[in-house]
């Protein structure tokens, strides 16, 4: 099955996407070249082949969960922009607008809970 202009321009208005007269000519052609090659490869005779997931054998990079000493604390935080001498400081980054969700006085009286401050 050949791609058309048509086929070329209905795709690029479901990614709403334009294109000149020139650039929907070239598309088509390296299209119907893609589809070409998968023409090519479906010729090829694949009884008896297993599929595979990977060409080359891949070695299990998952290590054993051992438990070992974990990264000084110093060496962790030396390269942090911000921190306190024990934990990393980062900016808040999320934040509710006014009205867009509950805030701690309404999720403390769902759980009955008491707000001290």
């Amino acid at each position: 099955m050949a791609v058309t202009i048509e086929d070329v321009r209905y795709v690029a208005g479901l990614a709403r996407l334009t294109f000149s007269d020139d650039e929907m000519a070239t598309l088509t052609g390296q299209m119907n070249a893609i589809l070409g090659h998968m023409d090519a490869l479906n010729a090829v005779d694949t009884t008896g082949v297993e599929p595979l997931a990977q060409v080359v054998p891949q070695a299990e990079g998952l290590r054993d969960d051992v438990r070992r000493p974990s990264l000084p604390r110093a060496v962790a935080l030396q390269n942090a922009p911000q921190t306190d001498g024990v934990y990393f400081e980062v900016p808040k980054v999320i934040s509710a607008p006014t009205g867009a969700g509950p805030d701690a006085a309404d999720l403390a009286n769902l759980s009955g809970a008491e707000i001290v401050e």
